[in-house]
């Protein structure tokens, strides 16, 4: 009975390791990246190629590959600086990472990278270029850049959309079309940032990081993060008289003004769980943009098809 007792307290003490780590290396997160640098590869930076020439490409999978591997090191080397702050601000996360030797974490940090590296200089130079600068760009927004004002949220958010720029500058697909989706995608997430500063900001202030609503105040903050949606609204009205009103992704960007809407009242209403509640459509909102891309590719896919159908038979 006893050692039945010991077995399964060491398997719990296992799986907390191991959630531990998930949690530490933002594996979550990491899959829903891999997920949205896939549908915006195929949908909207290489719609030309067709799904089988796609799947059999594998300098492309090589990049989103060393992508994922470098987004896993980032996640470990920013929670093994954040660790002292994540213990306020995200408590029942930092216990579960307690079961995982920090010292484990900087061992997976210098494989991952190193694993990335790797592959990206045997698919090219440029391409080892372009994640080195990415891993060191990384440490150093988790050693010293996110403790810098606006600083902080500019480079989380670079950092973010990094790897998407990569495969746009891969295939070359520069377009207003593309231009103003990015704009649309970065100022949402640096006010989803913003946001979520203002959950966190007795931590910030106790560790040291200065942060929008530490430094200005919640006012001045709440007056940026308005401003910063009315200007996201003025993208999504551009992007669909860009694109006029067929396709999902068009009718999607129609909805972003009426969310965005949303998002400003929220932050108007001084109530207790407004900006979580706020913080948490946004990212909701964020991640049907990703499943629209989908569906909209998939539509145009098949309508392409059609098309060419059609014109054989004649």
């Amino acid at each position: 009975m006893e050692g039945f007792r010991e077995g399964s307290n060491l398997f719990a003490y296992r799986i907390s390791q191991l959630v531990g780590f998930l949690l530490g290396a933002r594996v979550f997160v990491t899959v829903l990246l891999t997920f949205a640098l896939y549908v915006s590869t195929f949908f909207l930076f290489n719609q030309e190629e067709s799904l089988r020439n796609f799947v059999f490409d594998f300098r492309v999978h090589g990049i989103i590959f060393c992508a994922v591997l470098s987004i896993l090191a980032g996640g470990i080397i920013n929670q093994f600086y954040d660790r002292e702050k994540d213990r306020i601000t995200k408590p029942f996360r930092t216990r579960l990472q307690t079961f995982f030797k920090q010292k484990y974490f900087l061992y997976a940090y210098l494989l991952l990278n190193t694993v990335s590296l790797t592959v990206a200089f045997l698919i090219s130079p440029r391409v080892f270029l372009f994640f080195l600068i990415y891993q060191f760009v990384m440490w150093f927004y988790s050693h010293k850049l996110s403790k810098i004002l606006i600083l902080n949220n500019i480079t989380f958010v670079s950092l973010t959309l990094y790897p998407f720029f990569g495969m746009l500058v891969y295939y070359q697909t520069f377009s207003m079309k593309v231009f103003l989706m990015a704009v649309y995608i970065f100022l949402m997430l640096l006010i989803i940032d913003i946001i979520k500063d203002t959950l966190t900001k007795n931590g910030d202030k106790v560790f040291g990081y200065t942060t929008i609503p530490n430094f200005f105040g919640k006012k001045v903050t709440n007056v940026i993060v308005v401003l910063l949606l009315i200007f996201a609204q003025l993208i999504s009205a551009l992007v669909v008289s860009e694109k006029g009103l067929h396709g999902i992704l068009s009718y999607y960007f129609a909805f972003s003004i009426f969310v965005q809407i949303l998002s400003v009242y929220l932050v108007l209403l001084k109530t207790k769980h407004s900006n979580f509640i706020n913080l948490n459509i946004l990212r909701v909102w964020i991640l049907i943009g990703i499943f629209a891309m989908l569906a909209n590719g998939i539509q145009q896919k098949y309508e392409l098809r059609n098309a060419n159908y059609e014109l054989r038979s004649r």
